[in-house]
């Protein structure tokens, strides 16, 4: 995704900045206790035995010093610095989501915001028929029908392998390919892992997918069917298939529009700030193509520090 390339007047520019001091002051007061290093800063450790340094620390002269920029944490005897920005970095279990980008003997190869491209065994996949059973040479001959090049999928991390290559599974209904939508491409260290990463937009009619690797996916509603269905499906020409009703595809856009606000900012996305941020602009009677423009891109930073304010003082009385 682009970079926004907003304008900003004068006025506009000493409301950004005094809502970003805000914001710093705010994130300062909820993490106090974790510490921000630059390279070659002392990271304290009180003298304690046995330490272990961890990913982005090294010993000199005796004491723990951090090797990157970032965020010491914590783990027992374990001391590392976690990276605030920095390419995503896989676990086995995460939802992601992806772009084919060949299609090889038994396996497809797919682009993940990784080092290296990601591998989904056709083993690993379910197949439409939606029967469990051994893959054949015709299963292989027909892997173009599942997946062609350019297509949107999502899929679970499985694992890796001695050379580091990451290997992906899709052995439910809610993975598979994605269609009728829109794919924006995001910092990985803005998408947080949670609980739940697929989320239904009941009241716009779409499906949001946050993946782990910094792929959105916002598109429209489907409902997950059985493979008889899907096989009358498939044999209707494209060009015959129905198309999205104008109203969702606006949705659609005015959600996406919200991502890349929210992603410019540099602010964590959560389902909940991404549908704050589309209902504000539907209350204040901004167009989707105005939700882009230096007015709303201002007034977005200023109700992220009342909404942060707020959780603040709630924490407090609590």
């Amino acid at each position: 995704m682009k970079e926004l390339l907003i304008s900003l007047n004068q006025t506009q520019k000493v409301r950004l900045q005094a809502a970003l001091q805000h914001l710093a002051e705010l994130a300062s007061q909820v993490s106090s206790s974790n510490l921000a290093v630059t390279v070659a800063d002392t990271i304290p450790v009180n003298n304690e035995d046995g330490i272990l340094k961890g990913h982005g620390t090294t010993e000199f002269d005796g004491q723990v010093v951090a090797t990157l920029c970032g965020i010491v944490e914590r783990v027992n005897k374990l001391v590392y610095v976690r990276t605030l920005r920095a390419r995503y970095k896989p676990e086995v279990g995460d939802i992601i989501v992806g772009r084919v980008i060949e299609i090889a003997p038994k396996r497809w190869r797919l682009e993940i915001n990784f080092s290296q491209d990601a591998v989904l065994m056709l083993q690993s996949m379910n197949l439409p028929d939606g029967i469990q059973r051994r893959r054949t040479a015709v299963d292989e001959l027909n892997m173009r029908s599942i997946f062609e090049e350019n297509d949107v999928v999502c899929a679970e991390v499985r694992g890796f392998q001695h050379d580091g290559s990451l290997h992906l599974q899709a052995r439910s209904q809610k993975y598979g390919k994605l269609e009728r939508g829109q794919l924006l491409i995001i910092p990985a260290y803005l998408v947080k892992r949670r609980k739940q990463h697929f989320h239904h937009l009941e009241q716009y009619g779409l499906d949001l997918i946050l993946g782990c690797n910094g792929f959105v996916w916002i598109g429209e509603h489907a409902e997950p069917i059985d493979s008889e269905v899907l096989e009358d499906r498939d044999k209707i020409p494209k060009d015959k298939q129905r198309d999205t009703p104008l109203e969702v595809r606006r949705n659609i856009c005015r959600i996406s529009n919200s991502v890349r606000l929210l992603s410019a900012l540099g602010f964590a996305l959560s389902v909940e700030a991404i549908v704050d941020t589309a209902e504000a602009s539907k209350s204040s009677n901004v167009d989707i193509k105005d939700m882009l423009g230096a007015e709303f891109y201002v007034q977005t930073a200023e109700r992220e520090v009342q909404r942060r304010a707020s959780l603040l003082r709630k924490k407090r009385f609590v």
